[in-house]
């Protein structure tokens, strides 16, 4: 078995080989704080880790106007995974859909349109008719509907928010946060990757209309690539944006703004502030081997420990140098052992402070030894030393 004071040196060995140290002439610069934007709310988050880069007035519930459409294309979405709907699938428009106000994707009472049509209906068009329409035929009707959709926001600890409707069209006990969109915003697209590319598309034609996405940040960075854009009175401009530079994924999300400039301005002034002084890395790879570790009294001598995910952190940067990980094997680990159990933990640091710490678990089942095995195996643990004198 590889003393634990072995395993730690190759771990932090491995950090600084991938990434290269930042030379000794570099000028060392404090992170400055925050850029101060002009918004009732807003946040800055690392997609990977959730480290949260800037923030005001995160939990302060808000009308949200259309940026509530994140949530309806996420329950659509879940029932598209679970096989309760289909992207070929027919939908009827009703009266109530055809008669919504506000921005609409153009429905006609009575027509049938394809639930992916309606799709990127909402998120390209921001489509009230196509909201209320993928609501009723989800939920039977718009109320049955909210009622999903706050049963996954709870889900996904969304504490601060309540839907009244699909749209978000202005209504009584409707709100949410900055924070909370951003949890809901992270959850769609690492759990929808295949359809949140339509969230970076610029234009969509429907019923030989086209129109332009709202969200202006799709022409000015070509690393922005979603998410939406929001406006009532109530509301003001507000904007849920996200960013892909290089293995970095930033969101950001600004409510209450000035106007539909100043929205996409102060997510891109959040939005280059995180990529320009910080810096994320994927430390170690999910269901991937990082020791083998001896187990006693089982048909094999020794385990697989890895995590469960991948494990990142996101650092300021020129920092990452700084970050120290340690692997901790739980001592004399006897069988049986099921696959997923427990059996240690790693935790990195960066000056002492514990930034990211996760469970190290057996990457494979390991069933009991016969009995003449267990009865040689009991014997020799008794006399096995402590490794690292413990």
């Amino acid at each position: 078995m590889i003393p634990l004071r072995q395993c730690t040196q190759v771990l932090l060995f491995s950090l600084f080989v991938i990434f290269p140290q930042v030379h000794a002439e570099t000028v060392e610069i404090s992170t400055p704080p925050a850029p101060s934007i002009a918004a009732s709310a807003y946040i800055l988050k690392d997609f990977h880790t959730g480290k949260v880069l800037a923030e005001n007035n995160a939990d302060a519930k808000l009308a949200p106007a259309s940026l509530t459409k994140i949530m309806t294309v996420y329950v659509v979405f879940n029932e598209l995974a679970s096989g309760h709907l289909h992207l070929e699938d027919n939908v009827t428009i009703s009266e109530k859909a055809w008669k919504t106000s506000g921005s609409r994707m153009f429905l006609e009472l009575g027509n049938q349109v394809k639930i992916e049509d309606l799709i990127k209906g909402v998120v390209i068009q921001s489509g009230n008719d196509a909201s209320v329409a993928l609501a009723e035929h989800v939920g039977g009707s718009e109320e049955t509907f909210a009622d999903m959709m706050n049963q996954h926001a709870s889900r996904l600890g969304m504490v601060n928010t309540h839907f009244k409707n699909s749209d978000g069209l202005p209504v009584e006990d409707h709100y949410t946060t900055a924070r909370d969109l951003g949890l809901l915003t992270s959850a769609l697209i690492k759990e929808f990757p295949e359809y949140y590319r339509w969230f970076s598309l610029k234009e969509f034609t429907f019923n030989n209309i086209t129109q332009q996405n709202r969200n202006k940040l799709l022409s000015r960075d070509e690393s922005v690539d979603g998410v939406k854009t929001g406006f009532t009175d109530d509301a003001g401009y507000c904007l849920v944006a996200s960013a892909l530079r290089e293995d970095m994924r930033l969101i950001s999300v600004v409510m209450g703004a000035k106007d539909a400039n100043a929205r996409a301005n102060e997510n891109q002034t959040l939005l280059n502030y995180g990529f320009r002084f910080y810096e994320s890395h994927r430390l170690y790879q999910g269901k991937t081997s990082l020791n083998e570790a001896r187990i006693w009294k089982g048909t094999n001598k020794t385990i697989s420990v890895g995590v469960a995910d991948d494990i990142y952190v996101t650092v300021p940067r020129r920092l990452f140098k700084d970050l120290k990980a340690a692997i901790i094997v739980d001592k004399k680990i006897t069988a049986p052992v099921v696959e997923g159990a427990k059996l240690g933990s790693i935790k990195v640091t960066l000056n002492n402070e514990v930034v990211e710490e996760k469970d190290l678990i057996a990457l494979q089942s390991v069933e009991q030894g016969n009995i003449f095995q267990r009865l040689a195996e009991s014997a020799m643990m008794m006399f096995e030393k402590p490794e690292d004198g413990k």
